[in-house]
């Protein structure tokens, strides 16, 4: 049997360490399908229900491990599904490689059916973008377009047109007439050198040593530097602040730890923004302006991998470029002990009394069930090293401020694209990488609802991932911003009945349960992450809660005070529910 053109695709793949390809097959990728048959004792095919979630799975692949995420669409329809999920690794700057099919060459231009180009359509979303429109260019355009997804830290596309798909490999149809042949290259990528400039170390130092009330915002490009952002922290006697994609940074529970910063964030981590009088922002380049400090109020020192980045958000005084943990190495030995302890104490007493109040929130007393006891739940019953994978919207700040990072535990979620349905895809896919730790999927019902087909793959693939559904049978996020606004809600809340999820997940072969009492809440969550296989706990939760940002502006109190006064629907029930928030923390004080 000759060898495809699609087989030298599969190989290299595999040479670059890729071990998995999410996608559904087309008849515009026949032959890349051939390519994985022959081949799939070395790259598996892991068969989805929708592109989008192949594409989330590849991002979420990609955060986890560090490894280039796979996924693969066919022509026209299949390859415009993966947009969504390609964009979140644009954005978060995950390694990705997109690979799609195209009508054959001879029609292309016609108006062909399912015509798309994608290479037009990827142009934004892609750093590298290519037709591979004659055979001999493969591997080495896989080299290129892996090399760059790496370097750039975002999503490569290739597109292979039928006829080249299943030409045989290496042909030249055409005649060389440059003085050029094919390039021969090899699947390597080496890193660019991770320590900056001594001087700018030195600038760095000398300007944090100065620093009476430091602060650090530690962000995703942190992760892999726990120990040396603990050690900076240290030595500065600074509080960490952590982003919410760089929320597994440090321990929650460490005595540095100040939680986040803007909406979803924290009192504390809120005041030592307008406290501080020197920032080191590293490995993050935080969108919401509004929640740093106003230009000129802080000294800025920042660590970032890339350039552009590098004072984005607020003037910098000192940049540096290199990575988090090889900077972080470099510049320890050039700085001095913070003998006033002081700053670092009042932060630490601080952060116990929000503790303190964030508990109280948990209630297992609390009817309807209280979103807060149920992450609470989650985060008691899971292991020291499990993943939490986490959708947009109001569930993503139950996980913000009750879910713990002790240990090993991993927190992942869409950072700055922030859209719906991934948490799902995202534990499939961490799942496979990662087969001996426990994967949880903390979702709402909104996002679980657009992607819900993917725990039937999870049942198919024997994946024992878990899936706890926050169900207020809205979309809460929005309600609440609405009325930030001042304005009354509109449009965003699911009419009666509410959904039972978990008659879906007993459909599918899997553990399936609906929650509507406190009281059965713990042992169901329990016995779900016991569960020999994927589960599913379905909760229905009170949908009045409200997500309150850690510091209340006085604008914020006033709009909302003009959202019910202009005739907010279930008005009672909301002010009932923040009565009862606020008893329940002044009974714990």
């Amino acid at each position: 049997m000759a060898t495809i053109a699609s087989e030298l695709l599969i190989e290299r793949l595999a040479e670059w360490g890729v071990d998995t390809v999410f996608g559904i097959p087309g008849d515009g990728i026949n032959g890349i399908m051939e390519g994985l048959r022959r081949h799939s004792d070395r790259v598996r095919f892991v068969l989805v229900h929708h592109e989008e979630a192949a594409a989330f799975m590849a991002a979420g692949h990609a955060k986890a491990t560090g490894r280039i995420g796979v996924c693969l669409a066919t022509s026209g329809p299949g390859g415009i599904h993966l947009l969504n999920g390609l964009y979140d690794a644009k954005l978060d700057h995950q390694p990705v490689l997109a690979i799609t099919g195209m009508q054959e060459t001879s029609v292309l231009g016609t108006g062909y059916q399912q015509e798309v180009h994608l290479q037009h359509l990827f142009a934004d979303v892609a750093e590298y973008n290519l037709v591979v429109d004659n055979p001999a260019q493969l591997p080495g355009v896989v080299d290129i377009a892996i090399r760059t997804a790496y370097a750039r830290r975002g999503v490569a596309h290739l597109t292979l047109p039928n006829d080249v798909q299943i030409a045989e490999a290496g042909a030249d149809p055409y005649p060389q007439v440059a003085p050029a042949r094919p390039p021969a290259t090899a699947p390597v990528y080496l890193s660019p050198p991770g320590v900056p400039r001594a001087e700018d170390l030195q600038a760095a130092a000398d300007v944090l040593n100065r620093a009476e009330r430091p602060a650090i915002l530690a962000g995703a490009g942190a992760l892999h530097a726990r120990a040396e952002v603990l050690a900076v922290a240290e030595t500065l006697g600074a509080p960490v602040i952590k982003t919410l994609p760089g929320k597994a940074v440090i321990p929650d529970d460490s005595p540095y730890a100040v939680g986040g910063i803007g909406l979803l964030g924290t009192r504390p981590g809120e005041e030592l923004v307008e406290d501080c009088d020197t920032l080191f922002m590293i490995g993050t380049n935080f969108p919401y302006t509004r929640h740093l400090p106003e230009p000129g109020a802080a000294r800025v020192v920042q660590l970032e991998a890339d350039p552009v980045r590098a004072g984005v958000r607020l003037p910098t005084e000192v940049p540096m470029i290199g990575d988090a943990k090889e900077g972080l190495r470099a510049l320890l030995p050039l700085l001095k002990h913070a003998g006033d302890r002081a700053h670092l104490a009042r932060y630490t007493e601080l952060m116990n009394a929000w503790r303190a109040d964030m508990r109280a929130l948990e209630s297992p007393r609390r009817s309807p069930i209280a979103p807060q006891y149920l992450i609470s739940c989650v985060d008691r019953a899971a292991t020291g090293d499990a993943i939490l994978t986490c959708d947009s919207g109001t569930i993503a700040t139950w996980a913000a401020r009750h879910w713990t990072i002790r240990g090993d535990r991993g927190f992942y979620l869409s950072g700055n694209l922030a859209t719906m349905a991934p948490g799902l895809p995202y534990a499939i896919a961490m799942q496979h990488a990662f087969p001996g730790r426990q994967v949880i999927a903390f979702v709402g019902d909104g996002g679980f609802a657009m992607l819900m087909a993917e725990f039937l793959t999870a049942v198919r693939y024997r994946l024992p991932i878990k899936v706890v559904i926050n169900n207020n049978n809205a979309l809460g996020q929005i309600l609440w911003e609405q009325m930030v606004l001042g304005y009354p809600e509109h449009g965003v809340r699911f009419a009666e009945p509410v959904a039972d999820f978990s008659a879906w997940a007993r459909s599918c072969g899997g553990f399936g349960r609906k929650v509507t009492e406190a009281g059965e809440l713990d042992e169901t969550v329990r016995a779900a992450l016991a569960h020999d296989g994927p589960a599913l706990v379905d909760v229905d939760v009170d949908p009045d809660e409200p997500p309150m940002p850690g510091k209340v502006s006085y604008e914020q109190a006033k709009k909302f005070a003009e959202a019910f006064l202009r005739g907010q629907p279930r008005r009672a029930s909301i002010a009932s529910t923040l009565f009862k928030d606020k008893i329940s923390q002044l009974r714990s004080g």
